[in-house]
């Protein structure tokens, strides 16, 4: 398990390193302030290579050079479009979003949401960005991109039609704060087409880097206006829509549109007729058609509210906002989405900074790409990732002998957007987290079939949905759990990262690895997970395992490759933290056997020793492979093998046990392999034939 990864983040983070909000990575290698210089000293408007005022730009298919829908599309910069463009005027509002001609409502409600709360607002859109004091046609906007802050460059050609802005657009016409911000995240995911489509969370998470929940309106909690008034105090960010089957943005009789995102920008309580009423404020991204039901604008039932309150909260203007009453709320709207940018404060009266624990992996086919239970044959291959929960909840909900700890688990897949241009959609994701009091072995870093086949789980996501990401708050006993994140089907390719909230840090099981052991890795490894050669060189392994009486003139590049291959669970081609201590407490296991069955004390070990070391280790091999064995890596001349041959061999034979059971589908010590399988065994271990 990488877990190396989620620390570095974390201390990363804290001291406001590469990839905080505070110092940003920057996006293409492209630097704000230095090209902003350079055009400012040369005279001249940036124009962006990367991003170029051109139809690649727009998109690929229905944007796409030879569609209808970019015909007539002139670029421009908004010195050309008005006589006086401002960034921002009196900040920003919600009505400097209104949609243009992007099916990007999704995208536009989160940003209505955004201008809600400044302090998140100006950490996407950076301060001191003017038409007016230097400007050279280019400005810049950060987004949180799966742990880490990215800051994107864009110059100011915005497509237009006619001389009006072709997408997102403001209210007032001559602000232009959020069509730059549109384009920017257009660059960040290859095209303002990629954009089209979505979920308001997507939006939400890559404006904050917080977590989102969602509920179904049908399903929800007794305490939702309550869950709903917190989030809005909290500065959470809330979107809502509604289902749909057949027509896509079909307007109701009560003009409320269908599968289309609002954004939640209000709860309040009103004396309606001597009893308190439960409003929602909504406000809808075309910055018009509203809601002409109870309490909307205009409606009668604000002639019975007190006149004070009435004119603080009804604006009565066309401007799309509107307000509804809770309960037709729930009866409209389909679906809520919350998110939380410190998620304990909808369950705790006090506001409490959760701890956040992020990992990284991938799904390969063929190696880590193992689909969901339904696929017991391939399950266990997944990626795993176990962290342990020692803190119960301050205000824990479990009994007084069985105290809970709190957490919201989100899993999100990678960069899905960029290749939407290569056809490739959004995977079925899911997860689930089972509660383990050891594994198989100490020396395991991941559980085998038989201990799925076994176990249940005790939380996991249901059903199987292809979002880009797919969270759940839970409830658990304290103890150690291993997480299991996998694609709904099997052999999908994908990455994705793992992020644990916790209302209490939760660790990450690192087998009780001592300070001098993180020292040197650290030291050797540098910022990046620990490579290929670097690291099992002989000089690393012997500062801990090895003493005089053991010979060996270090491991070999090709032993070095079989080590990552058996314990790189993640599919990165490196080792972290925790899978190399797997690996030093495995050569330290076959260095116990070496010496035990070295009876002379020579440093090494005769072919007959090498017999009973293999039986030490627990491998049942025939006598042919025994000779194969020796024959392999015995010295020619005296028939000895060292040190570094006996691990290496040891290693191939774990890989080969582990593909043998991989393929062994009905547990019966019997495989049928394909041609294509027995050319990747044949490629991989034709050192070894092997009859378990």
């Amino acid at each position: 398990m990488a877990g190396v990864t989620a620390r570095l983040c974390q201390e990363r983070a804290a001291a406001d390193g590469l990839g905080s909000n505070g110092n940003a990575i920057k996006y293409l290698k492209q630097d704000y302030e230095a090209l902003k210089q350079q055009c400012l000293q040369t005279g001249t408007l940036f124009k962006d290579e990367e991003f170029p005022a051109c139809p690649s730009a727009l998109g690929y298919q229905d944007l796409g050079p030879y569609s209808y829908k970019t015909q007539g599309i002139v670029w421009k910069r908004p010195t050309e479009l008005c006589a006086n463009p401002q960034f921002i005027i009196g900040g920003a509002t919600r009505t400097d979003v209104c949609q243009g001609e992007l099916g990007d409502c999704w995208l536009l409600a989160a940003i209505a949401s955004l201008t809600l709360n400044p302090d998140i607002l100006f950490r996407v859109v950076p301060k001191a960005q003017s038409f007016q004091k230097d400007y050279a046609g280019i400005f810049h906007f950060q987004f949180w991109q799966y742990g880490e802050w990215v800051d994107v460059v864009v110059d100011d050609r915005l497509p237009t039609r006619s001389g009006k802005l072709l997408f997102v657009h403001s209210e007032e016409g001559n602000e232009f704060w959020s069509a730059l911000l549109e384009k920017a995240y257009a660059k960040l995911n290859g095209s303002y087409e990629a954009l089209a489509g979505g979920s308001t969370v997507e939006g939400f998470e890559d404006f904050t880097g917080g977590i989102s929940e969602s509920y179904e309106l049908r399903r929800a909690p007794s305490n939702l206006y309550q869950i709903i008034q917190k989030a809005l105090r909290a500065g959470s960010l809330l979107g809502c829509s509604i289902d749909v089957r057949a027509e896509i943005e079909a307007i109701t009789s009560l003009k409320l549109v269908k599968g289309h995102a609002y954004s939640i920008t209000g709860a309040e309580e009103v004396y309606y007729r001597g009893r308190p009423e439960k409003l929602v404020r909504l406000r809808n991204p075309w910055g018009e058609v509203e809601w002409t039901g109870s309490w909307s604008d205009n409606a009668p039932e604000w002639n019975y509210v007190d006149p004070k309150q009435k004119q603080a909260l009804d604006k009565q203007v066309d401007d799309g906002e509107f307000w509804m009453a809770f309960s037709d709320f729930q009866r409209q709207f389909s679906r809520l989405e919350i998110c939380n940018l410190t998620p304990d404060t909808l369950t705790n009266n006090k506001v409490n900074k959760w701890d956040l624990t992020l990992f990284n992996g991938q799904w390969r086919r063929g190696s880590s790409a193992g689909g969901c239970q339904n696929y017991q044959a391939t399950y266990w291959t997944n990626p795993q990732f176990r962290i342990r929960l020692d803190e119960a909840d301050d205000d824990h909900r479990g009994s007084l002998n069985e105290p809970c700890c709190t957490i919201l688990v989100g899993l999100m897949q990678k960069n899905r957007r960029r290749q939407k241009r290569m056809g490739e959609g959004l995977l079925s994701i899911g997860y689930s987290l089972y509660q383990v009091k050891f594994l198989e072995s100490s020396t395991d870093v991941q559980a085998g079939r038989a201990f799925f086949a076994r176990h249940q789980p005790a939380a996991r996501t249901d059903p199987y949905v292809n979002l880009r990401e797919v969270s759940s708050r839970m409830t658990l006993p304290r103890g150690q759990y291993l997480i299991v994140p996998s694609t709904f089907e099997p052999y999908k390719n994908g990455e994705f990262c793992l992020r644990v909230f916790a209302e209490k840090q939760p660790h990450v099981d690192n087998k009780d690895i001592d300070d001098e052991f993180k020292t040197l890795f650290q030291k050797l490894s540098g910022e990046k997970n620990i490579c290929l050669k670097l690291f099992l060189t002989w000089t690393f392994i012997s500062h801990f395992c090895t003493g005089k009486d053991v010979k060996s003139d270090g491991f070999n590049i090709n032993t070095c490759r079989e080590m990552i291959s058996l314990l790189d669970t993640d599919g990165t081609g490196t080792l972290g933290l925790v899978e190399f201590k797997t690996l030093w407490m495995k050569i330290q296991n076959y260095l116990a056997i070496y010496k035990k069955v070295d009876s002379d004390y020579s440093g090494t070990i005769d072919s007959h020793e090498m017999r009973n070391a293999l039986r030490e280790a627990g491998f049942r091999l025939s006598e042919e492979v025994q000779h194969s064995i020796v024959a392999r890596y015995a010295c020619s001349t005296k028939l000895t093998i060292d040190f570094d041959g006996f691990v290496a061999c040891m290693i191939r034979l774990e890989t080969l046990f582990k593909v043998f059971h991989l393929l062994d589908k009905d547990k019966n010590g019997v495989i049928q392999i394909s041609l294509p399988e027995v050319g990747l065994v044949g490629l991989k271990y034709h050192l070894i034939q092997l009859q378990p």
